[in-house]
């Protein structure tokens, strides 16, 4: 990686000191793959050189993960062991720092019995109420963020030799998070957070009672918004006044959907990657918020389990907006990785939502359900955006006003 090492240094400078803004006295749980060691090794000095605490390891190790997925006793999937719960549970509510380098191969659980997933997803958002709790109202800071490892690199570009993906990947992923190695990263990412405040003050002050969604691919859905739901952007900031940005890279303005005001049929337009399975050709019919019915051209047995997880698997948690002419769908690239491929299109999250409403991060979980809100151990952002998308907005007052046109915002 010599080649990237100035470029490293800077990434790993802008996901210490403005994905997580790193406290001094704070301490950071970085989550890594085994082959991103290099990268988080980087994070960790970054870290402590903006006076860090400590720094927490979290391994794990796509063979190993399969190995386990494929031959564990089968008691395994109901349980989550003791140390973990601490591990993840403890450190939130310490109000640690949390990086999550996401990196795996986009398959890697092809062939692993759908239960198997589901069971273990089920003991681990029951045991892990509390962190899953706390990183959806922000109360601590938190990072999602990526670097190349050779099997993913080959599924983006499975016409290339394995180095020629990774290069090619390597200049994809610095481009997507605006690292050019001349240390301005940070400049061009204020000038960024700038441009999604002012399209999310644009729509809060537009106040919609619902969305209609139409394009060619099938898509006519309406999404009607709670009372008193905001927009926000990638950036955010915890209850003690720490900002953060929760994803790197980071085009969307999102907010959460009334639980049972979703209603029509919804095309995704991207493949999914979920559970280490790749999801393809998809759509759902919804009634009254709830998923009743859910095709895929591949996959759909992996669909099927993803919306199954819970009841609230099966309602929406999340409205996303990301223009079609923007960085990341510009590359026409298909990451096969949702923390790009989101950032490529609109998208819509089946799953718990997150706290959009006015004073919604101080709310607990039966105030926001009161509100309106769905509830879930599950998060899973599909895309829905094209270059025809049409997205219209319901004023209180009955007023129509285009949000998207295009593909693009048109306010």
């Amino acid at each position: 990686m010599e080649k990237h090492d100035e470029k490293l240094r800077e990434y790993a400078g802008l996901l210490i000191r403005v994905g997580l803004n790193v406290a001094p006295g704070q301490t950071l749980v970085i989550s890594s793959p085994v082959e991103c060691a290099y990268f988080a090794r980087l994070c960790a000095a970054e870290a402590y050189e903006a006076g860090c605490r400590e720094v927490v390891m979290n391994w794990h190790d796509d063979a190993l993960a399969r190995m386990k997925y494929l031959h564990a006793d089968e008691a395994v999937f109901d349980e989550t062991p003791l140390w973990r719960r601490h591990f993840f549970n403890d450190h939130a509510l310490e109000g640690a720092a949390y990086l999550a380098i996401d990196a795996s191969d986009p398959e890697n659980f092809r062939g692993v019995d759908s239960e198997r997933l589901v069971r273990a997803q089920k003991a681990s958002g029951a045991a892990l109420k509390e962190f899953d709790r706390l990183q959806m109202s922000s109360g601590f800071p938190w990072c999602i963020a990526s670097i190349p490892i050779p099997s993913w690199a080959v599924t983006v570009f499975p016409g290339c030799s394995e180095d020629e993906a990774m290069e090619k990947l390597w200049g994809a992923i610095f481009a997507a998070v605006r690292i050019s190695g001349d240390g301005t990263c940070i400049a061009r990412w204020k000038k960024h957070l700038d441009t999604l405040a002012e399209r999310t003050e644009k729509l809060n002050a537009l106040n919609f009672r619902s969305l209609h969604y139409t394009n060619r691919l099938g898509t006519d859905l309406t999404v009607e918004l709670p009372e008193g739901h905001i927009w926000e952007a990638g950036n955010d900031v915890t209850p003690k006044g720490q900002t953060f940005i929760a994803n790197i890279p980071t085009e969307e303005i999102f907010t959460s959907p009334l639980r049972t005001g979703v209603n029509g049929v919804v095309y995704s337009s991207m493949p999914l990657v979920n559970g280490g399975n790749i999801i393809d050709g998809f759509h759902f019919t919804v009634k009254d918020g709830r998923i009743t019915e859910a095709r895929a051209e591949k996959g759909e047995e992996f669909l099927r389990a993803a919306i199954s997880v819970d009841e609230g698997a099966s309602y929406f948690g999340e409205v996303s907006l990301v223009p079609y002419d923007s960085p990341i769908s510009n590359q026409k690239i298909l990451y096969y990785n949702t923390l790009f491929d989101e950032n490529a299109a609109c998208h819509i999250a089946f799953g718990e939502a997150y706290p959009c409403l006015k004073d919604g991060q101080k709310m607990s979980k039966e105030e926001l359900k009161a509100r309106g809100l769905n509830d879930s151990i599950t998060h899973v952002d599909f895309m829905v955006g094209t270059g025809d998308l049409s997205i219209v907005g319901t004023t209180h007052g009955g007023q129509e006003i285009p949000v998207f046109r295009d593909g693009n915002f048109a306010i």
